[in-house]
């Protein structure tokens, strides 16, 4: 009798289980990777993407479990594994359903979460421990997910790379009560030291003029970790009405001194405002610090102003991001300047003394360009790659006398295409297939409407072909857009970029770029 009940008890809970599986054929899941860094020093990095779909004969089914799986000993890094909801694609980290700390590369997410008629997203979220490193990559899968009863839930992986690069945050909106950092530039010294510059946007996330202050952090370690923010442009009161940004910074190997160049507006003497003339109450100033302690201290910021703009001209600054040195020891920074119809174009000025004297007043080689940045291709050529006001590709243009005239490049405004942002190029010798060789890097929001996609991509060529193999999405969220590159080693990439107020640094195996 008690073998009889026993029995009967038994095919009653095989037959709830299998009316509970019925139920789940009917639902839909896929689970989409995302192209995003897994950044350390934000919680949320949602990898992987989950979307249910639930009939209504389906509704009041509950998840209970779900299987993950990582890449071997993966899990060291981890601090935890979070899981969100949203009712919409778009991810939000307002409604957090559960976190774990995996403790294996094989784990389980237990979950309760009912499934209500309609379509749902579920996020996968990964934070790194703040011990980990940031080289390599990491691994996700979703092996299954289980309901309550312990039916096993289908579920759909797409197909695509669910390897995720690792990276840091450098300055993150709320650090040192400051509200959006911006405009990111990044070099590297003769001691391996990486120094970034940036707006210090206090307040809001407004351009000039505003209150902003030129930024630094410094690392030590390869980006791994960063010092303590460094004011290193202020000038001074009112900061309300006294504003200076739009930073680039340059490493002139010869005397190991680094540069950084900004746009000064006292009052409203930025683009909208800055007028013809000179004098820092009349127009926008050219301004730069330099450190020779490997930026631990820097100088007072000095006008040369009156050396690099012609007094016709409205407005003259350098282009953000980055200037270089060239083979021959000429320091080089590209440059804009809004001339006396207020046309913007895009230009360079330099040094031949290594910055005692600097030489501007150059006219540039296309009208409606604005933030550039420059490279030399070859001894004595200099190419800039312009952002073009007209939309949909970067400008290009060379000059082998230093912009007393240009050739407007086989590639320009057809070949790499830009949103109207800011982009990064640098000419680099890396190490490919056991030998060196020089490449030309660019990055930017791979998009022609947008800022989202920040996607790096080499030629091989100097510039005259940009094959579509040698690229890499770095993330595909909607961001503000600019970025700055900067050669490690003959192995490594790193870039600098900018998310929604805050900025990121993700190193790079050249390999992954260049296929």
């Amino acid at each position: 009798m008690k073998n009889r009940i026993i029995y009967i008890l038994l095919i009653l809970f095989l037959i709830k289980l299998s009316a509970e599986a019925q139920k789940f054929k009917n639902i839909t899941a896929v689970v989409y990777p995302q192209n995003i860094p897994i950044i350390k020093g934000v919680a949320s990095n949602p990898i992987l993407k989950m979307s249910i779909h639930v009939p209504k004969k389906c509704i009041d089914s509950v998840l209970t479990n779900i299987e993950c799986q990582l890449g071997k000993g993966e899990y060291s890094v981890i601090d935890k594994v979070t899981v969100y909801e949203t009712s919409s694609e778009h991810f939000s980290s307002d409604n957090k359903l559960v976190s774990v700390a995996p403790v294996s590369d094989r784990f389980s997410i237990p979950i309760d979460f009912k499934l209500m008629q309609g379509l749902h997203f579920l996020w996968i979220s990964v934070e790194l421990r703040q011990s980990s490193d940031i080289n390599g990559m990491l691994t996700l899968n979703t092996l299954e997910v289980k309901s309550k009863n312990g039916v096993r839930f289908p579920v759909i992986q797409t197909p695509g790379d669910y390897s995720r690069i690792k990276g840091v945050v450098v300055r993150k909106s709320g650090d040192n009560n400051v509200d959006t950092y911006r405009i990111p530039g990044i070099v590297k010294t003769k001691k391996g030291t990486l120094l970034s510059v940036y707006d210090i946007r206090y307040k809001n996330g407004k351009d000039l003029p505003n209150n902003i202050d030129v930024g630094l952090s410094k690392s030590i370690d390869g980006g791994e970790t960063w010092k303590p923010m460094q004011v290193i442009m202020d000038m001074g009161t009112p900061h309300e009405n006294n504003g200076v940004g739009d930073p680039a910074i340059l490493y002139d190997p010869y005397n190991e001194r680094i540069w950084v160049a900004a746009l000064w507006s006292k009052g409203n003497r930025s683009i909208a405002g800055s007028l013809p003339g000179l004098s820092p109450d009349t127009t926008g100033q050219l301004v730069l610090v330099y450190s020779d302690d490997d930026g631990e201290s820097w100088s007072r910021p000095e006008s040369i102003t009156t050396m690099t703009k012609n007094p016709k001209w409205h407005l003259y600054f350098n282009g953000p991001g980055k200037g270089i040195a060239m083979k021959n020891g000429t320091l080089v920074f590209a440059a804009q300047y809004w001339d006396e119809n207020k046309i913007p174009h895009a230009t360079i000025f330099y040094s031949k003394d290594h910055g005692d004297n600097w030489i501007g007043k150059i006219e540039g080689p296309k009208s409606n360009t604005t933030e550039s940045q420059v490279v030399e291709t070859a001894q004595g050529t200099l190419m800039l790659n312009m952002r073009d006001n007209r939309g949909g590709y970067r400008s290009v243009a060379t000059t082998d006398d230093m912009g007393e005239h240009w050739i407007e490049h086989a590639s320009s405004f057809q070949t790499l295409i830009d949103p109207i942002c800011m982009g990064s190029i640098i000419d680099a010798t890396v190490y490919i297939k056991d030998s060196n060789k020089n490449v030309l890097f660019f990055s930017n929001p791979n998009t022609k409407n947008g800022r989202y996609n920040i996607t790096i991509k080499a030629s091989t060529d100097n510039g005259d072909t940009w094959p579509s193999k040698n690229s890499f999405l770095i993330d595909e969220r909607i961001c503000y857009g600019y970025s700055c590159l900067t050669a490690l080693d003959k192995k490594t990439i790193g870039i600098l970029y900018e998310g929604a107020k805050d900025l990121y640094f993700v190193k790079l195996p050249v390999g992954s770029i260049i296929k």
